[in-house]
């Protein structure tokens, strides 16, 4: 019998949404999500999935039946020669690229952070960066899920090719997902090589960058001139890694990215007049370094100090024009903004419901340190992504709705369709999804 806790309150990791599901289910596999399912079709609530909340929208949030995939964990299945690795939807990144490891196998790309479950990071377009490479839904080669009336789907390109269409990034309206089966490829080692440069030089250079490396992307203090750059390369198979040492990697990521910015951020917090100031210190303090280990630990970055944070995918040739409108518009902003802005680049796809749909594209991100205002500078932000076309990031703060996203997915009425055959009535909806795909 699987467990289940009774009415607690849930909140995200950066606390912006906020639940009390009447009852919370702990599955350990298909059945067991199943189980949660049907009873909360008895009691008539509404179900959705969970997984470690570092959605920064209310995506996950429900007064219904939340159903924590965090139990479901582990690699199911794994074939090193063809790469083919089916896990289940609860397994977090981290032990995932810590299996794969050991399999001598990895993803083919990955963003910063690794505390997401595979269900939740697939479901609303986590992705890395690198102009050759798309989100991690581009990596998913089949998925099972549990549908409102209990039963199992399995889906691929051959078998229920049209759901799995939609599934593959079904921001969990569809069903709630099971396993997932992973395209990987053989291990791989990464280069790293970090170091600021005048903000107006890497914007001249930003085509040449992202075509030029694998993985490329960069920070900008918005109060500051420089940019601390990111250019992230494979290196040939076999190739020794020389990572930081040890002294160098905790006085790097833990000192100085934890401890030394966290009480930065919390000194302007208190005291809003030193942002600007502290701003332009940080980006003069950037230093370069070079590195380089295995491909996820090179990804990763572990990263402690909260935030709140709105992403938006525009056309990459906009990305110039757009962070220098942002910039224009820094002076007549409420409030002050201590974090910076972090901008990355994928290449076209055809997911349906993902930020780069048919089109290659460039992230822009805005973040705010987390207790400090930051509505007008998001307000600012998705005025000026949206002028030209900017998807939201799923699983990130932002204001669209059903009738603006319409005009910026192309695939959006297809995913409906496929929405009223699986969940006919609206078992896995909530507030967000109203909002967003139109009530059913």
């Amino acid at each position: 019998m699987q467990a289940r806790s009774a009415s607690t309150t849930w909140t995200n990791w950066a606390g912006t949404a906020t639940a009390r599901p009447r009852h919370t289910a702990h599955p350990r596999d298909a059945e067991e999500i199943a189980d949660a399912i049907r009873t909360a079709e008895r009691e008539g609530l509404p179900v959705r999935a969970i997984g470690s909340g570092h959605s920064f929208s209310a995506i996950a949030a429900t007064d219904g039946m939340a159903i924590d995939l965090t139990g479901c964990s582990g690699v199911i299945s794994a074939d090193p020669a063809t790469g083919l690795v089916t896990v289940h939807a609860g397994t977090t990144l981290n032990r995932l690229n810590a299996e794969l490891d050991r399999l001598g196998l990895a993803m083919t790309n990955l963003g910063d952070i690794d505390k997401q479950t595979v269900a939740g990071a697939i479901s609303t377009g986590t992705h890395g960066t690198g102009a050759r490479f798309g989100g991690l839904a581009t990596q998913v080669e089949a998925l099972e899920l549990v549908l409102a009336d209990g039963s199992l789907l399995r889906c691929s390109t051959e078998e229920n090719p049209e759901e799995f269409a939609a599934a593959r990034l079904g921001l969990g309206a569809l069903g709630v997902l099971s396993s997932v089966t992973l395209r990987c490829e053989p291990a791989y080692a990464l280069e790293a090589n970090e170091y600021p440069a005048p903000l107006e030089e890497v914007l001249e250079r930003f085509d040449e960058f992202a075509e030029g490396n694998d993985h490329f992307e960069f920070y900008w203090f918005p109060y500051g001139s420089k940019a601390l750059v990111k250019r992230n390369n494979r290196l040939p198979a076999g190739s020794e890694c020389s990572p930081l040492s040890p002294a160098r990697k905790f006085w790097e990521y833990q000192v100085m990215e934890n401890l030394a910015f966290g009480t930065v951020c919390r000194l302007g917090r208190a005291v809003p007049s030193l942002v600007r100031p502290l701003n332009w210190l940080s980006s003069e303090l950037l230093s370069p370094r070079s590195y380089s280990d295995r491909s996820h630990r090179v990804f990763v970055t572990d990263r402690q100090v909260r935030f709140v944070e709105s992403e938006y995918a525009i056309p990459r040739d906009a990305v110039c024009d757009v962070l220098r409108e942002l910039r224009a518009a820094l002076p007549d902003l409420e409030h002050p903004v201590m974090f910076p802005v972090e901008v990355r680049v994928a290449a076209a796809d055809d997911v349906w419901l993902s930020t780069a749909y048919g089109r290659d594209s460039a992230y822009i991100a805005a973040h705010q340190f987390v207790g400090m205002p930051h509505r007008h500078w998001f307000d600012v932000f998705e005025s000026v992504v949206g002028a030209v076309g900017g998807r939201p990031h799923w699983g990130k703060m932002h204001r669209c709705n059903f009738e603006i996203l319409t005009g910026r997915y192309p695939k959006l009425a297809e995913f409906r369709c496929v929405r009223a055959k699986l969940d006919p009535t609206g078992r896995f909806r909530n507030a967000y999804l109203d909002r967003v795909l139109g009530e059913i």
